[in-house]
């Protein structure tokens, strides 16, 4: 009997005996570590869609002068660029570049002016009278100097200041979003805003597309 009770207590205090049920919750740093592949698969996907890109269609950026002037300078420099084509027959494309954009014009004031004014003057006088019978006799002298300068220079002006906004998206056959970009600008040295805007958002793509390559190469 006491045997039998002995061994009762050792099987009862045994690490077997005592280890916990699991809960079946998930490792955190297992988690994050999922959630990371997932973001690099996406990336990596997305990345495959950018080099598929050889035709692509502009679409209308609105109805307003402003948006019709972007999106055709959109296509004037996606043509520039050579690497992609750019196609009215949206069923060839190979994916559909949308956007919407917006211009404004602002007044600038400038205003300049300067004075500068220097004036002196002088001046001095004496005089001696003195008479005897049958004659008059007389002495006079005087001294005056005087100089003046004046400068005004003044002037304003005002400036027109034109500035774009333009927010692009494009869109595969799946009609899903492959990329983004959103760029504005008040204008550059030799173009204006629009023109500007156009060239940023091209080579942004073409950037992003030789990213795109080396993510693929490695």
């Amino acid at each position: 009997m006491i045997i039998t009770l002995v061994m009762a207590l050792l099987l009862f205090q045994s690490p077997a005996a005592s280890v916990a049920p699991s809960t079946g919750a998930q490792d955190p740093a297992r988690g994050n570590t999922a959630d990371s592949k997932a973001a690099d698969a996406q990336s990596l996907d997305k990345a495959k869609e950018l080099l598929k890109l050889h035709r692509i269609y502009v679409e209308s950026f609105g109805t307003t002068e402003a948006a019709q002037q972007m999106q055709a300078m959109v296509v004037a420099s996606l043509t520039e660029c050579k690497r992609l084509v750019v196609t009215e027959e949206k069923t060839k494309a190979d994916a559909i570049l949308k956007g919407v954009a917006s211009e404004k014009s602002s007044q600038e004031l400038h205003a300049y002016g300067s004075s500068t004014a220097v004036s002196t003057a002088g001046g001095g006088h004496s005089g001696s009278v003195s008479g005897s019978h049958g004659s008059i006799s007389g002495s006079s002298s005087g001294f005056f100097h005087a100089a003046g300068a004046a400068i005004d220079d003044s002037s304003v002006n005002t400036e027109s200041i034109d500035s774009g906004k333009a927010s692009v998206r494009l869109v595969n056959a799946e009609g899903d979003v492959i990329w983004t970009s959103t760029q504005e600008s008040k204008g550059a040295k030799y173009k204006g805003a629009s023109a500007d805007i156009a060239d940023r958002i091209v080579k942004q793509l073409l950037r992003d597309i030789e990213k795109a390559e080396k993510a693929i190469a490695h």
